[in-house]
């Protein structure tokens, strides 16, 4: 396996760093997302092209930006992701930055060698609609694209917005002081509201809701605002039915078909990297527990752990990540927490309908997802409290609006207070922060996409038998770190399989063994043999691969 030369990747990415600075670094909307995506088009026409999947139901482009040399859709390629939740921000701009620096760093002899090899498919911002509300007044969190959609199922659609009750800008909580309530203040940190826990011998004092008002009388706070249908959950895999934000049905938002669409077009593609809340790259996915001893027992010649996946296999419903593909994750993982230097990732938000794991079930590829950036937390503390103090510790201000007591309609006679944590506040790093986070998610992607499948001959041999035939043997020897595809994609349709096949000269035959016949899947450094009998002298052209891999060919000469 070829390592790639980290000592002048670390020298470029010095030199990202130094030309995005902390000064210019900063949040873009939609149309600065689409402006910056345009301008690489233009100024790197001989290795990138630009353009737009769909629009969205708010109007927006779904931008794709593909980088490679060559015809790039026939070479192994590496997916990019970003806004595949709307409220992760830094999502959108580490994919973007990514595909920034890697243009401003494709003339260096090491990423120039390596577009010859991969390609990169970039979506800076798949959920243009959501994220968009970071820069609109009032500010608030929102997943969902722009599709009306009826939420709470009351035949009444985008009824029960949020609203600014405190004209603030902002969009907090709101905390009602009521004996019966099921909140009281954290006792790390009192500007934090909790649900009281009976077993601390806590009692509640509060009841607190989202801000704003119940505009449709039925007892719930802003639960039908503008939007409907979130990108993250309404892929294939574990779909809810009726569930929040999850559309009519799987992939029934255009921004989400023409995605995958694109995906399941590109046969090439062996690995996804998304930012998104899914974090297989702070805790790596577990296989399938392994059987009790007494079920293990029970199956003469097979472990635990084989029998495992063989009645996951039975069941034809994959639901747990493969062993072979877990010890990759693992190293994938430890790679980045390596590169990236980000440490106490928070245990994995699992969601129905959700992109990483659809990527990895359904569509059969490596699959890997980050949030980007998060702030070291005990979990065994509450997360707010435990970012407030996060923030103290490291300078970050204007991240909490302090209680403010207010008249609210909707609880005549009581006391009414607004405040809270600021959206977006908990996930989304300071702006300052963001090149250093670039530069070091550039990295990982790189290396990463170094660790792509790579086919190889080896000990390819003639020999005579005599009488005008000869046998021709060698290895198909696969030298990259990744395996040939995922093992829980070894049977997928959208999976390409790799063949290896012969071709005969004119005056040549083919006796023994067939002309075009599968390669089984290969682990990294690991090998498959062949053989043929051909009778006739001359030139064998040998041909092996798949596009996902890369195709490679070979001459023997019989003689």
């Amino acid at each position: 396996m070829k390592i790639f030369n980290y000592q002048g990747l670390k020298t470029l990415v010095l030199l990202y760093l130094f030309f995005l600075t902390p000064l210019t670094a900063q949040y873009r909307d939609y149309k600065g997302i689409a402006s910056s995506v345009s301008a690489l088009g233009k100024e790197y026409p001989n290795v990138c092209t630009v353009k737009s999947l769909v629009r969205t139901e708010g109007g927006k482009e779904i931008w794709l930006i593909s980088v490679g040399r060559g015809d790039k859709d026939s070479k192994p390629a590496v997916a990019v992701l970003g806004g595949v939740e709307g409220n992760h921000l830094a999502g959108k701009e580490l994919a973007l930055g990514f595909a920034e620096a890697l243009l401003k760093n494709s003339g260096s002899a090491e990423i120039s060698g390596l577009l010859d090899k991969i390609t990169f498919y970039i979506f800076p911002d798949v959920s243009p609609d959501a994220s968009e509300t970071f820069f609109t007044k009032p500010v608030y969190e929102k997943l969902s694209n722009s599709r009306p959609a009826d939420d709470d199922r009351d035949f009444a659609v985008d009824e029960d917005p949020f609203e600014d009750l405190d004209n603030n800008g902002y969009i907090t909580l709101v905390r009602i002081q009521d004996p019966a309530g099921d909140y009281t203040e954290c006792q790390d940190d009192n500007r934090i509201m909790v649900q009281a826990d009976i077993s601390k011998g806590q009692k509640g004092s509060y009841f607190v809701y989202t801000e704003g008002i119940d505009n449709d009388k039925d007892g719930k706070f802003n639960e039908d605002g503008p939007g409907g249908v979130c990108f993250n959950r309404n892929l294939t895999f574990n779909y809810e039915e009726f569930g929040e934000m999850a559309g009519l049905h799987p992939v029934s938002e255009p921004e989400v078909k023409a995605v995958i669409d694109f995906l399941y077009d590109h046969f090439n593609i062996f690995a996804v990297f998304a930012f998104s809340p899914q974090n297989n790259l702070g805790q790596p996915m577990k296989s399938q527990e392994r059987a009790s001893a007494g079920e293990a027992s029970s199956s003469s010649g097979q472990s635990a752990q084989e029998q495992g996946e063989r009645r996951m296999m039975q069941n034809r419903k994959i639901t747990a990540i493969m062993k072979s593909d877990e010890k990759i994750n693992k190293y994938v993982s430890d790679k980045y927490h390596e590169i990236t230097g980000l440490k106490g990732a928070p245990p994995s938000i699992s969601a129905p309908g959700n992109f990483m794991e659809w990527a990895y079930y359904h569509y059969g590829r490596y699959s890997f997802s980050t949030p980007g950036w998060w702030f070291p937390a005990d979990k065994d503390k509450y997360p707010e409290a435990e970012f407030l103090k996060y923030a103290l510790e490291n300078g970050i201000e204007d991240v909490f609006v302090p209680w403010k007591e207010i008249k609210h309609p909707d609880f005549p006679g009581k006391k009414a207070e607004v405040g809270g944590l600021k959206p977006f506040a908990m996930i989304t790093p300071p702006t300052e922060k963001l090149p250093e986070l670039i530069a070091k998610n550039y990295e990982f992607i790189l290396s990463l996409a170094s660790m792509h499948p790579e086919l190889e001959f080896l000990d390819v041999t003639t020999e005579d038998q005599g009488e005008n035939i000869y046998r021709v043997s060698l290895k198909v020897h696969n030298r990259g770190l990744l395996a040939t595809c995922t093992e829980a994609g070894d049977n997928n349709m959208w999976t390409r399989i790799m063949r290896i096949s012969v071709e005969c000269g004119r005056n040549q035959k083919l006796i023994s063994g067939r002309k075009v016949q599968r390669i089984q899947r290969l682990e990294g450094d690991k090998s498959a043999e062949f053989s043929w009998l051909i009778s006739g002298k001359g030139p064998v052209k040998i041909t092996a691969g798949a596009v996902n891999t890369g195709i490679i060919t070979t001459t023997a000469e019989l003689k």
